[in-house]
């Protein structure tokens, strides 16, 4: 999942402005204190996502929904979305869920909800059913992919050329400090091309360091995030400090101040593309630990207003979609050899 070749890397011109996506997770509701079930099946949540369309429409944001089983095989699901998806006011994409996706074969373990832990004949199973899922409700082959959990791996490139995928959107650059989840230590911030080819495209998930110490962030940030380091709450420490904070670009637990922060230093190093992400339950209180009551929720939607009204008002972004930015990929994407900024890549 990483890229192979450092001219796999798109690195845009530092002429352009900067784009904005908004990837959602629709998926079911579930107690995130709980162990993972197969029983989760509620998707109330979907209808609930009108409230944030009227800030998106302000804004003339078409959000991706990367939608899951549950919502993908469920008229509570499917049916608020196909009415936004046919309106023109999103775009439709698959997300895997192991443990509520079929066929279900594997115990329901931590282990076993990184789709990339299970067997390839599994793992390309569940995402058959999932994609013809998508395909006969939404009637739209999703061309977005979303691994649950960040959970791609060693196969998941070929998997998805083989079922028309043409983004993914699972990678988590930095080391991962979940057990049991891949690391994706070496991987480029900026979108890049999976396996050498100019077919699938990764817009992996903004996040980045800012502070004093942001340019030693790969091997300090391993060391703050050990499990000794967390016992510490080493992390929480350096980021007051302003020595190093990790920060992911959401409005579940990162603040409107701290994700400007991020936006303008990844805009200072070279960075084009811009993902906002969080997942479909947030819009219903005490269905995610981020949004727990009204007042919650509130800020949710004002921290969405209050980065749009930031990112397109003081740094003359522009609002995109995953599709249109493969697209600019095709066309305009650079080698980053000619490029002032070299951006981090795996072997």
């Amino acid at each position: 999942m990483l890229p192979e070749r450092s001219r796999d890397v798109v690195v845009f011109s530092a002429d352009e402005a900067p784009r904005l996506l908004v990837i959602i997770d629709a998926e079911e509701e579930f107690d995130w204190d709980k162990p993972f079930s197969a029983d989760n099946r509620s998707v109330r949540n979907i209808a609930s996502q009108a409230q944030a369309h009227r800030v998106f429409e302000v804004y003339g944001l078409i959000p991706t929904y990367a939608v899951d089983y549950p919502v993908a095989s469920q008229e509570d699901g499917y049916l608020p979305l196909l009415e936004l998806l046919q309106s023109g006011a999103c775009e439709v994409g698959a997300q895997l869920h192991p443990w509520v996706t079929p066929p279900h074969e594997e115990e329901i373990t931590e282990h076993n909800s990184f789709a990339n832990n299970l067997p390839f004949d599994l793992q390309r199973r569940k995402l058959e059913i999932l994609t013809r899922t998508v395909e006969r409700n939404f009637g739209v082959t999703p061309r977005l992919y979303r691994a649950g959990r960040y959970g791609a791996g060693e196969f998941t490139p070929a998997m998805l050329r083989d079922f028309g995928y043409e983004i993914d959107c699972s990678v988590l650059p930095g080391s991962s400090s979940v057990a049991l989840a891949p690391s994706y230590e070496g991987a480029s911030s900026h979108p890049y091309w999976l396996a050498s080819g100019r077919s699938v495209l990764e817009i992996p998930v903004t996040i980045g360091e800012v502070g004093a110490a942001r340019r030693l962030s790969a091997p300090l940030y391993a060391w703050l995030a050990s499990p000794t380091g967390r016992r510490l709450k080493l992390p929480a420490v350096a980021a007051r400090l302003g020595i190093l904070n990790r920060i992911r670009l959401t409005p579940e637990g990162s603040t409107l101040d701290e994700c400007k922060r991020l936006t303008r230093a990844m805009l200072n190093d070279g960075h084009r593309i811009f993902v906002i992400s969080y997942h479909s339950p947030s819009l219903i209180p005490g269905y995610t630990p981020y949004v727990k009551d009204q007042t919650d929720l509130a800020r949710f939607l004002a921290w969405m207003e209050g980065y749009f009204d930031f990112f397109f008002g003081q740094l003359g972004g522009i609002p995109s979609t995953p599709l249109a930015v493969r697209a600019w990929s095709l066309q305009e994407g650079c080698n980053p050899a000619n490029s002032p900024t070299l951006p981090r890549t795996g072997s």
